[in-house]
């Protein structure tokens, strides 16, 4: 039987990410930084299409191969979560394929490197703001992750009072107790549920972007009322 491939990309922080998945396996995978820093805010998708030809490269794809495309759906960044959403709609449109799309504060845990134990977590996005998004999540044994609480907003206070509190439950995330982002490769280990949830809407699906966009709301604020759509 031939292999299905499926194609993934992540971008909720600024350390984007692309991965190539043969059934449940990763064959080629690409994080996308810069010395100093995650992501830049300029050019996210002249980055994400390059590593996404590499990883087809990489791993001898052919067009005909790849089986669906799967989006970290947030939340976190705004234009981050934009870029890597438009780039992977473009793709499923490419191909002739569907869009599936993931939390991306799943793929934290689920894409770990190296790999987390089995237990309780608390998976953690900066919001910006002083705020984080936050997901409690059981990994178990093999790598499947499933999200136990519903997705909610912390206060820094907040988080620092969970982790004194909540000891046995530990906090993963960009700058946290295990410091970790977000990864595309997490698809591999959730794809039989991701591919279980079906398929998004193209013409109508957005990443889960958690929140307003910071220039949404200088505007918002500036003019009194609500941005025009």
């Amino acid at each position: 039987m031939k292999s299905s491939y499926t194609l993934a990309l992540e971008g909720s922080t600024y350390q984007g990410s692309v991965a190539l998945v043969r059934d449940s396996e990763v064959v080629a995978e690409r994080t996308l930084h810069e010395e100093g820093g995650g992501m830049p805010r300029a050019g996210r998708g002249e980055k994400l299409m390059p590593a996404v030809a590499e990883c087809i490269r990489e791993a001898a794809v052919e067009r005909g191969d790849i089986a669906r495309i799967v989006c970290g759906a947030g939340p976190g960044s705004f234009t981050s979560l934009r870029v890597a959403g438009s780039v992977a709609k473009g793709l499923a449109v490419g191909y002739g394929v569907e869009l599936y799309a993931v939390s991306s504060l799943l793929l934290t845990v689920a894409g770990a490197r190296p790999p987390v134990q089995p237990g309780e977590y608390l998976s953690v996005i900066d919001a910006m703001r002083g705020e984080f998004f936050v997901a409690q999540m059981t990994l178990r044994g093999g790598g499947m992750v499933t999200q136990t609480e519903r997705t909610a907003l912390m206060t820094g206070e907040q988080l620092e009072d969970f982790q004194v509190k909540e000891r046995a439950i530990r906090v993963v995330g960009p700058g946290q107790q295990i410091d970790l982002h977000p990864h595309a490769r997490g698809a591999a280990p959730l794809l039989e549920s991701i591919i279980e949830k079906g398929p998004v809407d193209l013409a109508s699906w957005e990443p889960d972007y958690g929140r307003l966009a910071e220039a949404q709301v200088r505007w918002e604020a500036a003019h009194g009322r609500p941005l025009p759509r």
